[in-house]
């Protein structure tokens, strides 16, 4: 049987947040991508194309940077739902699914890619476990910078 080592650069996410403000304040802030690299220090850089799509750098622990172009899927702020095609160093999507929750909002932020960055590629097996704990660390304080902001700091 051949190994399937694409399989190794496939990555699914899935985190979630709970957040100290109503869905509509949390949509309004994750709705302006433009905004994250204020809030959400490992998001270097975004940079509008259009209306609908953008370029996104991100660079967190390890010393690389990845780079993406986004493209707005879906934005629908009835259902809670912000969803982005994404092409470049990754190659999937990544979609924000809001509701009320104890007072406050639940936030999923659920991601599937396949990595094209060449250098992740190359360390794919070896590189997975550090791969992930990157990820992990970003996730973390993503949710930290966007709690901050939610409550006025």
């Amino acid at each position: 049987m051949k190994p399937r080592t694409a399989g190794w650069s496939h990555y699914r996410f899935r985190s979630v947040w709970h957040l100290p403000a109503p869905p509509a304040a949390v949509y309004a802030v994750l709705e302006r991508a433009e905004g994250y690299p204020r809030w959400w220090p490992q998001i270097r850089e975004v940079t509008a194309v259009d209306e609908r799509t953008g370029i996104a750098r991100f660079r967190s622990v390890l010393p690389y940077d990845l780079v993406v172009t986004a493209h707005e899927r879906r934005r629908d702020e009835a259902a809670g739902v912000l969803e982005v095609a994404m092409s470049g160093d990754l190659d999937g999507w990544a979609r924000w699914t809001l509701s009320a929750y104890d007072g406050g909002t639940r936030a999923v932020y659920e991601q599937e890619v396949e990595v094209r960055k060449p250098l992740m590629r190359r360390l794919a097996v070896p590189g997975r476990p550090v791969f992930l704990a990157n990820h992990a660390l970003m996730m973390r304080a993503g949710r930290r910078g966007l709690t901050a902001v939610l409550n006025g700091v």
